[in-house]
């Protein structure tokens, strides 16, 4: 299924059959990717009584129950709702699904004992251009981000005024393939995502973050349509599987 979007004046076309997925699956056990102390997610069929919820035990159908903790647990998208004592739902917060978007990689650079994105490199990468959503590919990137245990492992995050630089760029959608935008523990003070959400001035309430994406190493950086698709859990933070679609050239 192909498609022409008309985006700000200009035609682009696209193939709804020819979907890149930048999401990290849930599995069950410890070889599912986990952060923030926590244990892995649990998905075992509903026993009650005599009865399992599973075929393989003599039930009509497979009946499980899922325990999973969005932040810790993969692909999620999370709304202001994060960060606020007054409960926002992603749900109710995320209006539209589909946005043009921007892939940049970008190499963490070393900072005291830590690793930061800093602003300049999110410059150069955008060269200029005001995407509704940018998706942050860091380097190096390794398969190993599908499974890797990030507690008490420092891992890199977006400096302040990175955050702050897609704001004012009129970023939306900020998707990046880390555990958290800000540091694993920086004493509650949440800079990224406070500056990318504005929280001190008009709150960017329809703004959102998505953290545990992957991109392939053979996804090129440049402009793509990109679906945001999260379950409908009314919560801060949902899982979600984000979508890229590449541009095609008018001829194919």
């Amino acid at each position: 299924m192909k498609a022409i979007i008309h985006y700000k004046n200009k035609k682009y076309p696209i193939n709804f059959n020819n979907p890149i997925d930048i999401s990290i699956p849930i599995r069950n056990g410890e070889h599912n990717v986990n952060a923030w102390y926590v244990g892995p997610p649990v998905i075992e069929p509903v026993k009650d009584g005599d009865f399992t919820g599973a075929i393989s035990a003599g039930a009509t159908t497979n009946f499980n129950a899922i325990n999973v903790i969005p932040h810790a647990h993969g692909t999620h998208t999370e709304c202001l709702g994060h960060i606020t004592e007054e409960f926002f739902s992603v749900n109710e917060q995320l209006k539209k699904s589909f946005f043009m978007a921007e892939v940049v990689t970008v190499a963490p650079g070393k900072v005291g004992e830590d690793f930061v994105i800093p602003a300049q490199q999110l410059k150069v990468a955008l060269h200029g251009k005001r995407p509704e959503a940018v998706v942050i590919r860091t380097l190096p990137n390794y398969t190993d981000k599908l499974n890797k245990q990030y507690a008490h492992t420092n891992p890199p995050y977006l400096e302040e005024a990175a955050a702050n630089f897609l704001k004012e760029k009129g970023v939306k959608h900020l998707l990046i393939d880390l555990p958290s935008v800000d540091k694993e523990k920086d004493e509650g003070r949440l800079l990224a995502h406070k500056a990318f959400w504005n929280f001190e001035g008009i709150k960017r309430y329809d703004a959102t973050i998505t953290e545990f994406i992957f991109v392939p190493n053979h996804i090129k950086d440049g402009s793509y349509f990109l679906n945001i698709q999260i379950a409908p859990f009314e919560n801060d933070a949902s899982p979600s599987k984000p979508i890229l679609y590449q541009i095609e050239d008018d001829e194919e």
